[in-house]
């Protein structure tokens, strides 16, 4: 009798984890689910949560916009595709300025003139994990679609041509009409 009992027992337990199998194995891919980032800080720790979640949201087949605006645009900035021509004084004081790449972005607490920013990036190392530009390749490698926002390119100087090749100009109702169509919108 216990024996029978124990094999019902058996079958019961086998019937829920293969239940439970199917129920994470539809948690782990989230194909047709569409996420966008507004990224709009210029800021090292969060560029670093924005491609984070976008690789993350890749990695379950979710579908990832990531629109740049104003400082934002500095994580994809090209340092060796970046020029002075045909640039205003401003436009130029501006490039001069300002951050001119994904590894160049300050710190959004805790900078103090880079200091911070060393002690993370060391932390980083020491943990063995991605840098920053690490997880910027891995979006362009799993086909994020990046977009940047067309006025914010013009108003403070920058040229498509100093960005990252996979960047689409844009202007804010294409970003919100992608936005208006996805199941998570973030604003970074």
């Amino acid at each position: 009798m216990e024996t029978g009992l124990q094999t019902e027992l058996q079958k019961q337990a086998q019937l829920q984890k293969e239940a439970e199998l199917q129920k994470n194995a539809g948690l782990q891919k989230e194909a047709g689910k569409k996420m966008s980032l507004l990224m709009f800080s210029g800021e090292y720790d969060k560029a670093m949560a924005g491609l984070i979640l976008a690789n993350a949201a890749r990695d379950i087949e979710v579908e990832v916009t990531m629109f740049f605006a104003f400082w934002g645009l500095f994580l994809l900035r090209d340092p060796e595709r970046m020029t002075q021509e045909d640039k205003t004084v401003y436009e130029k004081l501006l490039g001069w300025m300002s951050p001119k790449g994904a590894e160049d972005l300050p710190l959004s607490r805790m900078n103090f003139s880079g200091l911070g920013k060393w002690m993370l990036t060391e932390m980083i190392e020491d943990q063995e994990a991605p840098k920053l530009i690490h997880f910027l390749k891995g979006a362009r490698k799993k086909t994020v679609k990046f977009y940047g926002c067309r006025l914010s390119l013009e108003i403070m100087g920058i040229r498509p041509e100093e960005l990252i090749p996979e960047l689409e100009v844009v202007d804010a109702q294409t970003y919100l009409r992608d936005a208006l169509a996805s199941d998570v919108q973030l604003f970074i």
